[in-house]
């Protein structure tokens, strides 16, 4: 079908703009992918370019998720049975997460999808039953670990651990479940140097000083 194909370019296509380079670009004439972690995410965008565009750039990479997930779901599910546009929302959140991770426009470079992840997850939410309570869930894991640990890898890391075990526990639909276990992949493949950091106690603290 062509029209699904269709789907999952564009969201593809969605995730893959490349916001924490594009603000890096415009705001200092910098590459954010050779600086810092090389990441074109949220953190690396606050880190280099301050305070103001980091938290822009990750509401908008939030954005991107959920843009994808409801609103162009929405769209291509108008003439589909639920169930069916309930897969078909998720595979699409799964295209626009890769989008991120491993964007055209930047020869498949990317971020390490978290905040896009979490976008996704809120536009499911709203479309199925339960999954309001696992995301919520998942902020609390987050901001309790990051708010012990100031570092925004553990967090990411320990709350990508909790979704698939969330997603069992709330007894998800089956594919739902399988984007769950396939997204924790994801975060560990993304966050193995924050990783091997992490146990050689290296990793950085996020800071909330003013960059000037």
């Amino acid at each position: 079908m062509l029209w699904i194909f269709a789907a999952i370019i564009i969201s593809y296509l969605i995730g893959s703009i490349p916001t924490a380079y594009i603000f890096g670009w415009l705001l200092k004439g910098i590459d954010i992918s050779k600086v810092g972690t090389g990441k074109v995410g949220a953190t690396n965008a606050l880190r280099a370019l301050g305070r103001g565009p980091g938290i822009t750039v990750l509401i908008l990479d939030i954005a991107k998720g959920f843009i994808v997930a409801l609103l162009l779901g929405n769209y291509f599910s108008e003439k589909i049975t639920l169930m069916q546009a309930q897969n078909l929302r998720i595979i699409m959140g799964l295209c626009c997460i890769c989008g991120h991770n491993w964007t055209v426009f930047l020869n498949f470079k990317g971020g390490k999808g978290v905040a896009t992840t979490f976008g996704v997850l809120i536009g499911l939410a709203l479309k199925i039953a339960g999954l309001n309570y696992i995301v919520g869930l998942l902020i609390l894991i987050w901001l309790v670990v990051f708010m012990l640990s100031r570092m925004v890898s553990l967090a990411s890391i320990l709350a990508g651990v909790s979704l698939p075990v969330m997603t069992v526990l709330f007894k998800q639909p089956l594919l739902l479940i399988m984007l769950s276990i396939l997204l924790f992949v994801f975060v560990l493949i993304r966050h193995r140097s924050n990783v091997a950091r992490i146990l050689q106690g290296t990793e950085s603290r996020l800071s909330f000083k003013k960059n000037s």
